[in-house]
């Protein structure tokens, strides 16, 4: 939509609402639909949201993907602190309530993947230096421009 404002050379809603709706005559029907369609499919699906699906979810959130994440910060840590011949260590719980998931060297740091930067709403107030890492096909790519 930003883009399509830039297109637009009106001045009122009035001006706007004729202009989109002409070029795009189509386009409030079909989004209707796209949501009337994912309301239904949510509809259908959350009857089968039971005690055992919800432990498995619990369950892969807890023992998995937080033995991962702690992995993958331990491994990022390790690994900027050695190209940049620092020390490392793991935040402690008080830290980590800050934010804060290790230092490299004095640096206190934050562990954050690649995505972090386009959820803009679910941030935090983060007042330390980010590493970004994205999951790539051999490994990690890690981003530490941050500390420079």
């Amino acid at each position: 939509m930003s883009e399509l404002i830039k297109e637009f050379s009106g001045k009122t809603l009035q001006e706007w609402e004729d202009w989109y709706l002409k070029k795009h005559p189509e386009a409030i029907p079909m989004a209707s639909q796209k949501i009337l369609d994912m309301v239904e499919n949510l509809k259908d699906v959350i009857n089968k949201i039971d005690m055992s699906l919800i432990e498995k979810w619990v369950y892969d959130l807890i023992i998995v993907k937080t033995f991962v994440g702690l992995k993958f910060q331990e491994a990022i840590l390790k690994k900027v602190a050695s190209i940049l011949n620092l020390d490392y260590c793991l935040a402690t719980p008080e830290e980590e309530a800050k934010g804060i998931d290790g230092y490299i060297g004095k640096t206190p740091i934050s562990i954050k993947p690649s995505s972090y930067t386009n959820k803009a709403a679910l941030r935090e107030n983060i007042s330390v230096s980010i590493i970004y890492y994205e999951k790539v096909k051999n490994g990690i790519k890690i981003d530490f421009s941050e500390l420079f």
